[in-house]
């Protein structure tokens, strides 16, 4: 490592909050608080301004959450460039650690500090957002460490960020709100309908992210559907997940209770709309004369992560103009 490039937070605090940022991942950071606001917005639909009573403890519940999550968050992501050093090096040289700017036992601190964090608020928060930080942390350790290093196996690398961002978060929460603020335990309709979608979409999220990295996985034994099938395969089929993604919940849309039916199944049209305009800006080698008209993989994997944090917004305003 590159003793030069090593940031101190004594010497250049600036600097080194940026390499945090980055080593935070800030397109997981959105996601995570967007989802946890959205379910919290969910949950509080359902008494709009019936009992004001219940708003007095939201914002305490909210921020604990919050801050649980983006711990827990920042633990996952931490400990996978903790084991990814070489491939970074390779796929992701901006990363704090593959850059050098950040050394092992940087980043060691920060995600022992991190878990222990997490897992300390959730404790705080109550039974359910302890059981929804605690099965998160577990299943973010499988995926990247070994002798388990789930990510090493497509099915079950999908399977790992498909269960935490899909079911854990979505129900966990849920629950978690719904006990704290003293409403029926009983997950509705539309909470199955918003986590088998999340479900599908992990499932995309994780397909698209590897199409970008397959150099560095391929030099580092990591098998992944990218690689084994090719990318534009790969960019089709998670295409295709979305697909289903959007138009399911357009078509569930009326059997929906508890949401604005005409709202949710028109936003959720639109999206499909926009999301096969931008795929249309892919970049193909018949394109390459035209380079500013078009999207690299990285590029769409990021526009993806777009749509994730729309989710998070349409939903609950759904449910608030039911």
């Amino acid at each position: 490592m590159p003793e030069g490039k090593r940031l101190r937070f004594t010497r250049s605090p600036r600097p080194w909050l940026y390499a945090l940022w980055k080593f935070w991942r800030p397109h997981t950071v959105i996601g995570t608080s967007l989802s946890v606001v959205g379910i919290a917005a969910i949950v509080v639909a359902n008494l709009k301004f019936e009992n004001l009573a219940s708003f007095e403890p939201l914002v305490g519940l909210v921020g604990i959450a919050v801050v649980a999550c983006l711990l827990g968050n920042l633990y996952i992501v931490g400990l996978n460039q903790l084991e990814d050093i070489a491939i970074d090096r390779i796929n992701k040289p901006h990363l704090p650690l593959a850059a050098g700017e950040f050394s092992v036992a940087d980043g060691r601190w920060i995600v022992g500090l991190a878990g222990l964090g997490a897992m300390g608020l959730a404790v705080v928060g109550g039974p359910w957002l302890l059981a929804t930080v605690s099965l998160s942390l577990l299943i973010g350790t499988a995926y990247s460490l070994p002798p388990v290093r789930l990510k090493r196996f497509p099915f079950w690398a999908s399977v790992c960020i498909l269960a935490v961002r899909g079911t854990i978060v979505n129900l966990g929460l849920f629950l978690h709100f719904s006990d704290r603020l003293n409403l029926p335990l009983t997950i509705p309709g539309r909470i199955w309908a918003l986590t088998v979608f999340i479900l599908l979409f992990s499932i995309a999220i994780a397909l698209f992210k590897d199409i970008p990295d397959i150099e560095g996985d391929r030099r580092y034994g990591i098998s992944t559907l990218s690689l084994r099938l090719g990318q534009r395969t790969v960019f089709n089929l998670a295409l295709g997940i979305l697909t289903v993604c959007y138009l399911g919940m357009a078509s569930a849309a009326p059997w929906l209770s508890g949401v604005n039916r005409l709202f949710l199944a028109g936003s959720h049209t639109l999206a499909l709309a926009l999301l096969w305009w931008m795929s249309r800006r892919m970049s193909r080698p018949k394109q390459a004369t035209q380079p500013e008209k078009t999207l690299t993989y990285p590029q769409f994997y990021q526009f993806i992560w777009k749509l994730f944090f729309l989710q998070y917004l349409i939903f609950p305003l759904a449910c608030w103009l039911a």
